[in-house]
């Protein structure tokens, strides 16, 4: 029998001796001091006074599975549950993840002996902060892998006791791992009153109301990281660098007036959730948040899914396909907006227009450098043929076109070697693209959608700068003029090749958190934790995920072959921009019109006129495309009705 149904049972019992047997005078709240003693035996608790972090098990007993199905389920019987709910995250495996300690171990591999013990120390401060905490106040001055590995407080990852026993002291204010502990027998949560007796009967703490543990500065300590760099050489540099800067990215956003971070990674049910096992007379809590903790990272959920034996991890497999359904859900529907319209065709050039609004209160992508977002644009025939293809990938999902230094952003794409790639690079002290992030120097690029709101005059502008070829798109992050857009016009200006016919125009946006260019580095070393995580990575589909994907069939391309500038010339349209939609058409030279079709922004054909056309009416407001037969060949006007 588990402990935990062992628990539920012995509970039941208790409850029912209390109704049929007088109960000791000395009670506190609801248990006798023989049911407290034979519980603690049970639960083995209270802990050891000296712990500052108890681990996620000491408190799975009452916020995990409730075997009454009374507590942690929501109104249609869903189990919740904290426990269950949080074991199969980033985040609690933070400290197992095996693409971490490969990449830890090959920045040691790659850095001098010196900075072993401070670079593994400053890892281990985010991903097992609890263990690293707990050996600096105890006056060890470091915290390395080999520590973790025999220390079961470091191995239980970003834990209950991570969040929920951080201060308000310089809250919001700290970075690089830098957390401020409250390190008293207590621990903080969201709710007036909490009922204390459990939690400082069976682990020991006392917990306290504190709302801060819902606002986005609980994030700050470790969603924000600078290094040192150092030099190819193996110089300390004296600079910092941003490596990651999440947490600043939701300060320069509007989000920072409307929504916290745990509002979207933790999302809240307004209805009254009872929140610990094994007492029935409690009432439910509200707003409940769903410790689901949530991100994007899909791939390395499904290698630790596969793998857990192998990790250590005690998640089950429903556990993970929880967290993995939710992550998908928050990547494929709460992530980006995305719009395809045609634009028309002008000579021998198709024009298309692909729109992309980050939905995210941060860049999108954020967080680790090595996540990228992609477009793939596709152009094909009737008969299949492909005409135009930009962001082609292989097999091993690698981009075939890729600069193999730094794509650069682009603004328009008419080339099928060009491929826009959302992404931050880093650049090491001789101007290189490096994966280490020691050698991160400088940045190269970072053209990552901003959130809404974003601006460049912001405070914090200095940790989430836009660099590079962005900065001179007019489009990017601007929309009408005004900066703050959270998004992207990325044109298309596709040449039909001579082609007369239908086409099919596809365009996609793909996320990948672990794309084959940045890896390269990596497997191109030996370490055991490289070895290990290669292993378990060549078993596992590292597909990128398909956020967005758009397809305009039926688009027409007509013949334009014989169209030039002089002809477009000596046909004149006004007004235009029309007012009242009354468009006036006027050759030039005499010049005789055979006949005239028009098509509105999104390449629906409105109306089509044979032989002479001397005016047309535009019936609603909007974008048009005219497109005039003459004995020389084909002219394509632009109109715009106000």
């Amino acid at each position: 029998m588990s402990k935990q149904l062992l628990f539920g049972s012995l509970i039941g019992l208790l409850i029912l001796s209390a109704t049929l047997f007088p109960i000791d005078n000395d009670v506190k709240a609801f248990h006798t001091k023989a049911e407290r003693a034979l519980l603690r035996q049970i639960l083995q608790g209270p802990i050891d006074s000296t712990i500052i972090f108890p681990t996620a098990g000491n408190c799975s007993g009452c916020h995990g599975f409730d075997t009454n199905g009374y507590a942690m389920v929501d109104f249609f019987g869903n189990d919740v549950n904290i426990h269950d709910d949080w074991r199969a995250t980033m985040m609690a495996n933070a400290a197992k993840d095996p693409f971490w300690r490969a990449k830890v171990s090959h920045e040691i591999l790659v850095t001098p002996a010196e900075f072993h013990d401070a670079i593994e120390t400053k890892c281990t401060s985010c991903h097992a902060p609890n263990g690293h905490y707990t050996a600096l106040y105890r006056g060890h001055g470091k915290y390395t892998m080999e520590d973790l590995l025999q220390d079961t407080i470091g191995l239980d990852g970003v834990t209950c006791t991570t969040c929920h026993k951080i201060s308000t002291e310089q809250f919001g204010d700290t970075h690089s791992g830098d957390i401020r502990f409250d390190t008293n027998r207590v621990v903080y949560g969201p709710y007036f009153l909490p009922f204390a007796p459990p939690m400082a009967d069976f682990v020991g703490l006392e917990p306290l109301f504190g709302d801060h543990v819902t606002e986005a500065g609980l994030c700050a300590p470790c969603h924000t990281l600078l290094t040192e760099p150092i030099s190819t050489d193996g110089q300390l540099i004296g600079t910092t660098f941003v490596e990651q800067a999440t947490y600043h990215e939701w300060l320069n956003s509007a989000y920072e007036q409307e929504q916290s971070c745990q509002g979207c990674h933790m999302p809240r049910l307004e209805e009254p959730i009872v929140i610990s096992a094994n007492y029935l007379f409690l009432e439910g809590r509200s707003p409940y948040g769903l410790h689901e903790l949530a991100g994007a990272n899909t791939f390395m959920l499904q290698l630790m899914k596969e793998h857990r034996q192998e990790l250590g991890i005690d998640a089950l497999p429903e556990h993970f396909d929880a967290t993995i359904d939710a992550t998908f859900n928050m990547l494929q529907n709460k992530s980006l907006y995305s719009s395809l319209d045609w634009m028309g065709v002008e000579e021998d050039t198709a024009y298309f227009e692909l729109k992309l609004t980050n939905r995210a209160g941060h860049k999108f992508p954020s967080g680790y450098p090595s996540r990228r977002l992609f477009i793939e644009f596709v152009v094909e025939t009737e008969d299949g043929e492909i005409l135009f293809h930009s962001g082609r990938f292989n097999e091993n999902y690698e981009l075939m076109d890729e600069n193999p230094g730094v794509e650069p952003h682009y603004a328009v794409i008419n080339r099928p070697d060009q491929v826009q790639i959302y992404e931050m690079v880093a650049g090491n002290d001789v101007g290189n693209f490096t994966v280490v992030l020691e050698h991160a120097y400088s940045m190269l690029k970072d053209n990552r959608l901003p959130p809404r709101g974003f601006s460049t005059a912001d405070e914090v502008y200095d940790t989430t700068r836009i660099v590079g070829r962005a900065l001179e798109d007019e489009n990017f992050n601007y929309d009408n003029g005004e900066e703050g857009s959270g998004s992207d016009l990325l044109e298309f200006h596709i040449p039909t090749l001579g082609y007369e016919g239908l086409v099919q125009v596809t365009a996609r946006a793909y996320y990948h958190s672990l794309p084959p260019k940045w890896l390269a580095p990596i497997f191109a070393e030996s370490t055991p934790q490289i070895d290990t995580f290669r292993h378990m990575f060549n078993r596992m589909d590292n597909a990128p995920v398909l956020v967005a994907e758009h397809v305009l069939a039926g688009i027409e391309f007509p013949s334009v072959s014989a169209a030039s500038e002089a002809l477009a010339g000596r046909i004149k349209v006004f007004p235009n921009p029309s007012a009242e939609g009354q468009v006036e058409i006027r050759p030039t030279d005499g010049s005789a019109l055979l006949g005239a079709v028009l098509y509105n922004a999104k390449g629906k054909r409105i109306k089509e006129w044979n032989g002479e056309i001397r005016h047309i009416e535009l019936t609603a407001a909007g974008l048009y495309f005219l497109h005039l037969r003459t004995r020389d060949g084909v002219v394509v006007k632009k109109l715009v009705r106000q």
